[in-house]
């Protein structure tokens, strides 16, 4: 639910399933090895982005490192960090309509993954100035909301 907007979603390829079980696993590695406060949750995670409830989603994987945000429902409020892996159906609204609001509520990092490119597009929105950046799906990649270390997800 986006902006009151109901999107059907398409259940995820194996692919898809491949690229968030390992960012989620070199994530939740970082946080543990920096004896962290941060939290990583895979989809399917609820994220409330406005108080109004009118944008209700589920990101593939979400870092939020103020627990006073999360409950039993999930995130309520922007989470530190957003990832979203591309599919056909989805590019639009993750390129665009996602990368819009997920901007204006309040995430640091958003990261954009294509598997048919195996580009990664990272955006850095708790900066003066908001940086945006495209890797290979083979580069290392800092994690800017985890103190710019380095994931590899080698695929």
């Amino acid at each position: 639910l986006i902006d009151g907007v109901m999107y059907d979603m398409a259940a995820p390829s194996t692919t898809h399933q491949r690229i968030i079980s390992q960012l989620v696993w070199w994530l939740q590695d970082i946080v543990k090895r920096n004896k962290g406060k941060c939290q990583v949750f895979p989809a399917p995670f609820a994220v409330y982005l406005s108080a109004n409830n009118r944008s209700y989603l589920e990101p593939d994987v979400v870092v939020v490192c103020d627990p006073d945000r999360i409950d039993e429902k999930g995130c309520h409020g922007a989470p530190d960090f957003v990832a979203e892996v591309v599919s056909e159906s989805s590019e639009r609204r993750d390129y665009a309509i996602k990368l819009f609001k997920y901007r204006t509520e309040g995430v640091k990092e958003y990261w954009i993954i294509d598997p048919r490119t195996r580009y990664i597009t990272v955006y850095k929105f708790d900066r003066l100035e908001e940086e945006a950046a495209i890797y290979s799906i083979e580069e290392d990649i800092p994690v800017g909301v985890l103190g710019e270390e380095i994931i590899n997800l080698g695929l």
